[in-house]
């Protein structure tokens, strides 16, 4: 089905604006999916803070080339949906990968972050990051790490002085 210029300009348009707003853009195959394996799918997503469109490869090909994005030619043949990741791509990959798990009709043919190409392998390797909210706690909890130690080693002779004091007040005989 053809679709009028205006409308094509209006699509690229939107894919553009999804792509520079997006941390990272995931490429799905999904021939053979029906509409409710694919509705699920979009669900997840956006659960994750992310969004899931079918898009035209042709028109999604000149907005990534807008962008500065070099697709390879494989990644954009057949049917393909894309996953924009617009907060975590961590747990955006991780909803993808999890929801196609065990599906033979919806593959992860790629993707981008931060403008470099990414290939499944990759975006698996992503899928398996612990969530931002997770990251963002150990990395505290490193950070604080070496505070803690010096704070309790300093606090050692003072401690330790109070436990002498007090253990030689007990035992002090009381003057009558």
């Amino acid at each position: 089905m053809a679709i009028s210029k205006q409308r094509k300009e209006e699509v690229l348009s939107q894919y553009s604006d999804w792509v520079k707003r997006s941390q990272a853009v995931i490429l799905v195959e999904y021939t053979g999916a029906n509409m409710k394996a694919l509705d699920a799918l979009r669900a997840k997503i956006r659960d994750s803070g992310g969004e899931f469109h079918v898009v035209k490869n042709t028109l999604v090909r000149r907005a990534f080339a807008d962008n500065g994005m070099d697709v390879p030619a494989d990644l954009l043949v057949k049917s393909t949906a894309v996953s924009f990741a617009f907060s975590d791509p961590a747990s955006t990959a991780k909803a993808l990968t999890d929801a196609t798990k065990g599906s033979e009709f919806v593959k992860v043919k790629g993707g981008f972050m931060a403008g470099k190409a990414m290939s499944p392998a990759q975006v698996k390797a992503l899928s398996d990051l612990p969530p931002l909210p997770v990251m963002r706690a150990t990395l505290l909890g490193v950070l604080q790490a070496p505070a803690g130690k010096l704070v309790r080693t300093l606090a050692e002779p003072a401690r330790g002085l109070a436990a002498v004091i007090k253990a030689r007040s007990e035992s002090a005989p009381v003057a009558a």
